[in-house]
């Protein structure tokens, strides 16, 4: 269960595909050298695959235990997470004022995307962390920023994002947690929390000295729904007159789940302000939780799109190494009877070639979706734009990516890849949560179909398609897919909402789909006139055009058959009659 840092694959993707290079022009990501971009992933590769990746099947067969409110990560866990805080991998693109590093989203989301490949469930600590940050810029005040930001940055202390409650899971405007000003003394401004959060990722742990809890409550009088909803900063530990976290703040941890995955991620049933007071800052304004919570979800959605390139690279590497050492039966057709390795026939050669094409469409996705957002952020509007469209497509398709490429990984390695001890098991379970948290992918499908597809009247996703079809030249598949993208599009514009979701799961893999293609002929092209030029690695271009080609040719068109499920309505759906 080894993992091999693919540097050369991360930096073609950033070159090629995030343009990290046209980043670099501007003041703010300056930093962002070629030197200090390849010295940053092959530097995070290092110490993922040296100091997380050991630690994958410890957290697997050892998980967090809980006694009494308190959480002991698994052995190792703690001095892991020590030397990744020591060595500032955390505060990449933290801002420079508060201590971070001041350098593209997209270099952090490759540090995320090696941490999470060596080991998933505890890399997800440092998931939640940079959308709490992020936040606290958005909404939060001087004085906020001042105050929790640095040790935020570093890793010192971990951020969570407190939503789902027993009553209240992907109907948010439905939570009862409540938050009641202190209008006199000494905490005078600030909130009583009481309430309970379940599912809270990293809620209690040994890890850090302080844990800082957004949560989402609802202000005494406020409507029902989501326009009541507030968000506030929790701290486990209140600060005492230096800043230390010394003084408790009713913040208990009543349990931690037993799950089919993530054995190494702690996730917690937290309750608020049942004991004694809980007191939390307001982020931003009364009512505007929301606002200020979509900051953090879209970081987060963005960053589980990233958990399906981790997870399909973690497969896809263990089933390539047992492949290459299987050896059994000969060639089927070939006069020569000896045995072979497996990685020779074609079925196996057929997955494989899958799981490396699927994993590197996942790959470029993810990455084309965090570099738009740094370009949003260096003042391109039409960036930003891109972005939001590109946030549910990145979430729901690159984790489906990471559910294929893990099942695909236990049908190589055969019968014992359903044994535990392979390992490839573990990807298979660690996976299955991807498509369902931060926003089920049915729900990133009616966000698509629902809110991105509205805006600018459909002319955002249109231009998505444009940009596709432009790159399509020579690729007569992707056309195809392109085509009945604009198809189901200018339908989809004009159906009621009924049949907007009906379809939307559908639609959104066509899309998503088409996205990855245009991404991979654009690779494609790049590893043509490397190989031409006589520059770069020559089997790495090599495989580079095999795995781009099979995802053109055998990856798209399967996309365009899902038309007519997008095009049905509503009406297919309401024929059916009720099961059972």
């Amino acid at each position: 269960m080894t993992y091999t840092p693919p540097t050369a694959e991360q930096l073609f993707v950033l070159n090629h595909i995030a343009r990290i290079d046209a980043m670099a022009q501007h003041d703010r990501f300056a930093a962002a050298t070629p030197d200090m971009v390849e010295a940053i992933v092959a530097g995070i590769g290092e110490f993922a695959a040296e100091v997380y990746a050991p630690l994958n099947r410890v957290g697997d067969t050892q998980p967090p235990k809980w006694d009494n409110g308190k959480v002991t990560m698994p052995p190792g866990f703690k001095e892991a997470y020590k030397a990744f805080v020591e060595a500032g991998w955390g505060s990449i693109d933290g801002p420079g004022d508060y201590g971070g590093q001041d350098l593209p989203f997209t270099l952090a989301t490759v540090v995320i995307e090696a941490l999470g490949s060596a080991n998933m469930g505890f890399s997800l600590c440092s998931i939640l962390t940079p959308g709490a940050i992020h936040a606290l810029m958005a909404y939060g005040t001087e004085e906020q920023r001042q105050t929790w930001l640095p040790k935020l940055i570093t890793g010192e202390w971990n951020g969570t994002m407190n939503l789902t409650e027993p009553a209240a899971g992907s109907d948010v405007g439905a939570l009862r947690s409540t938050a009641e000003k202190v209008t006199e003394g000494e905490h005078a401004g600030l909130y009583r929390i009481k309430g309970q959060k379940i599912f809270i990722t990293f809620g209690e742990h040994d890890l850090t000295d302080n844990i800082v809890h957004l949560v989402l409550a609802r202000t005494p009088g406020a409507p029902e729904g989501t326009r009541g909803i507030s968000l506030f900063l929790v701290p486990k530990y209140r600060l005492d007159a230096d800043g230390n976290p010394t003084i408790s703040n009713g913040v208990h941890c009543a349990s931690i789940e037993h799950k089919l995955g993530i054995h190494g991620s702690p996730t917690a049933v937290m309750v608020y302000g049942e004991d004694e007071d809980c007191l939390g800052e307001i982020v931003g304004e009364e009512m505007g939780g929301m606002r200020a919570m979509f900051v953090m979800m879209n970081n987060a959605r963005l960053m589980i799109g990233c958990q399906g390139i981790q997870i399909g690279e973690r497969a896809m590497q263990q089933a390539q190494r047992f492949a290459a050492e299987r050896v059994q039966s000969a060639l089927a057709g070939s006069p020569d009877r000896t045995p072979v390795t497996i990685d020779k026939h074609p079925d196996v050669k057929r997955m494989l070639w899958r799981m490396r094409a699927q994993t590197e469409a996942a790959r470029a996705l993810v990455y084309y979706a965090a570099a738009q957002t740094d370009f949003g952020k260096l003042g391109d509007e039409a960036a930003a734009s891109r972005a939001d469209v590109l946030i549910p497509l990145a979430k729901a398709h690159a984790t489906d990516i990471g559910c294929e490429v893990a099942s695909l990984g236990i049908q190589v390695h055969g019968g014992m890849g359903f044994i535990e001890e392979t390992g490839a098991a573990q990807h298979y379970r660690d996976a299955r949560i991807a498509p369902i948290y931060e926003g089920t992918n049915g729900i990133q499908a009616a966000d698509l179909v629902g809110r991105k597809l509205g805006m600018a009247g459909g002319d955002l996703v249109r231009a998505l398609i444009d940009d596709i079809a432009r790159g399509a030249a020579d690729f007569p598949e992707l056309q195809q897919l392109v085509e009945a993208c604009r198809i189901v599009t200018d339908w989809m514009v004009g159906a009621n909402t009924a049949d907007r979701l009906a379809g939307s799961y559908p639609y959104l893999t066509m899309l998503a789909t088409a996205t990855c293609g245009w991404l991979m002929a654009i690779q494609h092209r790049a590893a043509r006139t490397a190989l031409a030029e006589g520059s770069g690695d020559r089997a790495f271009l090599n495989a580079k055009l095999t795995s781009t080609r099979f995802y053109l040719a055998q990856i798209v068109p399967a996309a365009t058959g899902l038309a007519p499920s997008a095009l049905a309505g509503d009406a297919a759906l309401a024929a059916l009659p009720p099961i059972g």
